[in-house]
């Protein structure tokens, strides 16, 4: 992952400062890619603990185009939560008086996750995101995206036009329940010598928090669908617009970029499997992975 540490390296040498909606600002540079051969490994960072259970959940949620949060939080995937639970304590007038992350703050983020689970129809109102990745990979304006780019890449093979978008400019102001319309925007796949590669475009990328998930994420995404349209593996290629790290994760990138690389680790994936809406957690089994301890850091909501 010595591309991964060459970013944040690059951000802290050349990044300029920057404010965002959220309120805490940024170190940022635009324009970033990286590569990975997934021949080589499974690219999940060492220099601190990745939760996987998460990515290969959130991967399976958006693949069966859910947009409500209760699937992640009964798996106990907890990533999408503070979007959510913000917009409801705006709606309950409670937003000034229990502020981010504060000792009330998170009793209550405790307590909503309970009602997801536990209340159907308090899940169905607050958990609900809006037309988010799921629904715009599953359903853009009626297309089922992720079918059809299965279907040409077995059909056509050549093709130029292997691409699933999650950017629908009519979606993004519904989007605004959830917070966040999608920062990983654009994702096109390439055959070449029965080898499937996939390159993203992301428009936005959290470089400490959010872009290991993202490397991840869609490097598995890519060996699922090599494994079901029957290729081999290819690189999974990282195109990023604006690439930040937050003011508050200045500590941690440094704390993460003093620590040495350990071997990547190897992704098993249930080889029985042979389409892509029928893989379950229990279908991948991750070996060798030997990382240096988790490092905290609060997301910018």
């Amino acid at each position: 992952m010595q591309q991964y540490h060459q970013l944040m390296q690059h951000i802290l040498n050349q990044g300029v400062l920057k404010s965002n909606r959220t309120g805490i600002g940024t170190l940022s540079v635009f324009g970033y890619q990286m590569r990975f051969n997934l021949q080589e490994g499974f690219p999940l960072v060492t220099t601190k603990k990745v939760h996987l259970k998460s990515i290969v959940h959130e991967l399976i949620w958006f693949i069966n185009g859910d947009t409500n949060i209760r699937y992640l939080v009964e798996n106990g995937v907890n990533i999408w939560n503070e979007w959510p639970f913000q917009s409801y304590l705006k709606k309950q007038g409670k937003e000034e008086e229990l502020p981010k992350y504060s000792a009330a703050w998170t009793e209550e983020l405790k307590n909503f996750k309970s009602r997801i689970i536990e209340d159907s129809d308090f899940a169905k109102e607050w958990g609900e995101l809006g037309p988010v990745y799921g629904r715009q990979w599953r359903n853009f304006e009626g297309i089922d995206q992720i079918t059809q780019v299965i279907e040409d890449i077995k059909k056509s093979p050549d093709s130029r036009r292997l691409l699933v978008s999650a950017w629908n400019p009519k979606d993004i102001p519904v989007m605004a329940k959830s917070g966040l319309p999608p920062c990983h925007t654009l994702f096109q796949f390439y055959v070449a010598d029965g080898k499937l590669s996939c390159q993203l475009y992301q428009r936005s990328a959290d470089v400490f928090l959010g872009v290991p998930f993202n490397i991840a994420s869609y490097a598995l995404l890519t060996m699922m669908i090599a494994q079901v349209c029957n290729l081999g593996l290819g690189d999974f290629v990282h195109t990023l617009g604006d690439a930040h790290i937050y003011e508050n994760h200045l500590d941690q990138v440094k704390e993460q970029l003093s620590r040495d690389f350990k071997p990547l680790p190897q992704m098993k994936i249930n080889r029985a499997v042979k389409d892509l809406f029928a893989f379950k957690y229990e279908d991948f089994s991750l070996e060798n992975y030997d990382p240096h301890p988790a490092i905290k850091g609060q997301v910018a909501v």
